[in-house]
């Protein structure tokens, strides 16, 4: 009786203890299924990857070809003195702008205007010795003609002494010829219109013809001009530029971000240096505004051509993958497209495309590392601060993107920017619109 009255009660208790596990079981699973249908909903809905886009036009695009150079004073004079003699005045001051013929220092002239008095003293004696002897000749010939009561032999003698004293008349105007122009060496004029640099010489110092030093030194900023160098490969294509007009050349500085001033090719050198490839070209600028000094250095952008209605798109949709480069499209549907292009030429922030879009297309230009083909985004037009530039305007240059890396269209790895340094580097001379994209390596 005892052990069936235990057993009664263990039974209930059981049966207690499995419906509590039963009831916890159902609890959780119910808490499971409730949490596993919404996130399933949320990975089915597409998410928008926020872009920056920019459409891709039609328009003139200008092809530069960049060089480094220095900038050369049109003229340059060193003034030495071209007689000796103590420098008595200056008449200019340091860095002021002279004219052709002003009178810029004076040396003691005093020794000589003596020696031009004295030469005019000699030719004033010499000369009336030569009318005294060209009467007596005279006379020895009417003597010789009318009476014979004079022999041959001295007219003809008389006649040689009239010879010599007008040589010696002609060397007398000689002396003072030469008298009057070391005269008028004492007065040191400007040769050329110019800016005077730093006195070398202060007043009251003995200057002398043979001195190694120049007195003053005068260079024409004026016009002014730039010597710069292009590789030998594109001297053909600017010498067939420049027989259809003259070509336009800017001026930027050392950073190569500022315009300093806008000129002309002047012409190109008749050799190529052998060290270096290379060939110089001469351009011409007006310098109006003074802001170019001789022995600047600069950065030269030559303006080769301007290829008309080409298909232009900034830089930085450009991306590069193992089969070329590419660009994303966005189509109408709000998904992107990742299309190979072919690029002609990139200048600045701009890149014209050959061939692989339209101009009624529109491109990403950032965010390009979150996209891969079919991506759904959410478009923000490009700023005019952002945007592609044309280069060779007044004002900044913008730095160039980064180099180009590995990049899938299909969305494998991140994109990289596209490389600045391919600009103007042609598959043949400009204009052909050909592009070698080369092969991608890690």
């Amino acid at each position: 009786m005892k052990k069936s009255s235990k057993l009664g009660r263990q039974i209930p208790r059981a049966c207690v203890v499995i419906a509590v596990g039963l009831l916890i079981a159902l609890t959780l699973t119910a808490c499971n299924s409730g949490s596993r249908t919404p996130t399933t909903a949320r990975a089915n809905v597409p998410q928008a990857v926020q872009v920056t886009v920019a459409p891709v036009v039609k328009q003139d695009f200008p092809v530069y070809l960049s060089g480094l150079g220095s900038i050369q004073a049109y003229y340059t004079v060193s003034l030495k003195s071209r007689v000796d003699g103590q420098l008595t005045e200056v008449r200019f001051r340091e860095g002021e702008h002279v004219n052709k013929g002003d009178v810029l220092a004076v040396i003691d002239p005093r020794p000589y205007q003596v020696q031009l008095d004295q030469a005019q003293a000699t030719l004033f004696k010499d000369q009336a010795s030569l009318r005294d002897a060209q009467l007596n000749y005279q006379r020895y010939k009417d003597l010789l003609q009318n009476s014979g009561a004079i022999s041959q032999q001295q007219v003809d003698t008389q006649k040689t002494t009239v010879d010599q004293l007008e040589g010696t008349v002609r060397n007398d105007q000689a002396l003072v010829d030469n008298a009057k122009l070391n005269l008028s060496y004492c007065h040191i004029t400007a040769p050329q219109s110019g800016r005077i640099g730093l006195r070398l010489v202060d007043p009251g110092n003995m200057v002398h013809a043979s001195d190694t030093n120049p007195m003053l030194v005068i260079t024409q900023l004026q016009p002014i001009t730039a010597i710069f160098t292009l590789p030998e490969d594109q001297l053909p294509v600017v010498a067939k530029q420049m027989r259809k007009g003259t070509l336009e050349v800017d001026a930027y500085s050392r950073d190569d971000s500022t315009k300093i001033a806008a000129g002309k090719l002047l012409t190109i050198d008749n050799q190529i240096d052998q060290t270096t490839g290379t060939g110089r070209l001469k351009a011409f600028f007006t310098n109006e505004d003074s802001v170019l000094w001789p022995n600047q250095f600069v950065n030269i952008h030559l303006l080769l051509e301007t290829r008309k209605n080409a298909t232009v798109v900034p830089s930085a949709a450009l991306q590069q993958g193992p089969q070329g480069t590419y660009v994303y499209i966005v189509k109408p549907d709000k998904t992107v497209e990742a299309r190979q292009v072919a690029v002609a030429t990139a200048e600045g922030n701009l890149a014209q495309i050959a061939s692989g879009i339209s101009p009624d297309e529109t491109v990403v230009t950032d965010g390009q590392d979150k996209l891969q083909n079919g991506s759904h985004v959410e478009t923000h037009q490009q700023g005019p601060n952002n945007g592609a530039q044309n280069v060779g305007g007044s004002g900044q240059r913008t730095p160039a993107p980064g180099n180009p890396g590995m990049a899938n269209p299909n969305g494998n790895s991140g994109p990289q920017p596209y490389n600045r340094d391919q600009r103007n580097r042609q598959n043949g001379p400009p204009g052909t619109g050909t592009h070698n994209s080369g092969t991608s390596s890690r």
